[in-house]
């Protein structure tokens, strides 16, 4: 279940009530005149089934309710009631599949917005890579991989391409853009700087057993990006945000950067060129397999509310 915390104006205060009301994946409203001082409005609340949360919203929206009063969005994490449970079978799907596209995208938007926080993260992660890199040490590259914020943009990408929300698109590619460039910078320098106070070799950083694949773009490498972006996306529209760690550790973006600038540091441009090859590829496979995945959702979800608005239909001309 969602919560609904809305600010109405006063004069969409009964269309607003009668609407959530009417719908039967919706209980727990509660009407209060007055109830907002600054802006002032009525406040209503209501708990809506996640399934047909997205119908709801675009009922609310259609009222122009997003631009004259708000429309706030919480999670439940426990809800105990009978009436709940009623409401929660009534509405179409399983919960945990339910989408929520208005979340999904302002989550995406603000996390792939372009920040000091995240050239940060990005740099570290890249740093984070580089030792990996050096010491052949697979936990490294794991730590790299979750320290890296670039999922956020890849998946706001991904939206912008499936929706299509395509001013979505600047934000994210200068995001994702400026995050590698400038980490692929600071990382060069640190490395650089190490390298001739001989803080280690170019052996050193173009060798490892351990940590050779991330200078060894194959097939797999893109099959396993295109199975980590389905994972991700599933992971983010859904109710199941867990599987999302397993996404940042499966796909070799930032451990590729880190390399890049190891090794441009060291004069190893053929690893270089590589571990390039790596990033696109697995770039590529990331915003292939999540835009599918988004494309597909949409689909599915369209035909599950047309099939509900239907049966509904049905039963009231039978009534």
């Amino acid at each position: 279940m969602l919560h609904l915390r809305l600010r109405v104006p006063g004069d969409l205060a009964d269309q607003v009530v009668e609407l959530l009301e009417d719908n039967k994946t919706v209980t727990n409203v509660a009407a209060v005149p007055a109830g907002f001082k600054k802006p002032e409005g009525w406040l209503v609340l209501a708990d809506v089934a996640r399934e047909n949360a997205t119908a709801v919203i675009k009922q609310l929206r259609q009222l122009d309710l997003q631009h004259r009063g708000s429309i706030s969005i919480e999670e439940i994490d426990t809800i105990l009631s009978d009436e709940a449970a009623h409401v929660e079978a009534a509405a179409p799907g399983a919960p945990d599949d339910g989408v929520v596209w208005v979340s999904v995208e302002q989550r995406l938007r603000d996390d792939s917005r372009l920040s000091w926080a995240f050239i940060a993260f990005m740099t570290l992660a890249a740093l984070i890579a580089g030792a990996g890199r050096i010491t052949d040490q697979p936990i490294l590259i794991v730590g790299a991989m979750v320290v890296g914020p670039e999922f956020s943009a890849i998946a706001a990408i991904c939206y912008a391409l499936a929706h299509p929300r395509l001013g979505m698109l600047p934000q994210a590619l200068r995001s994702l853009v400026a995050g590698f460039a400038v980490a692929t910078a600071i990382a060069t320098v640190v490395w650089s700087i190490a390298y001739n106070l001989g803080a280690f070799t170019r052996q050193q950083a173009s060798s490892g057993d351990l940590t050779d694949f991330i200078v060894r773009p194959d097939g797999w490498s893109f099959a396993v990006a295109c199975l980590a972006g389905v994972a991700g996306m599933l992971s983010l529209t859904t109710a199941k945000s867990g599987p999302l760690v397993g996404v940042f550790i499966s796909v070799t973006t930032i451990p590729a950067v880190g390399t890049i600038a190891l090794c441009i540091a060291c004069g190893v441009w053929g690893e270089a060129s590589s571990a390039l090859a790596q990033l696109g590829l697995n770039l590529l496979g990331l915003m292939v397999a999540g835009t599918t995945t988004l494309l597909i959702q949409r689909i599915i979800w369209r035909r599950v509310a047309t099939r509900s608005r239907h049966r509904g239909l049905t039963r009231g001309r039978a009534t």
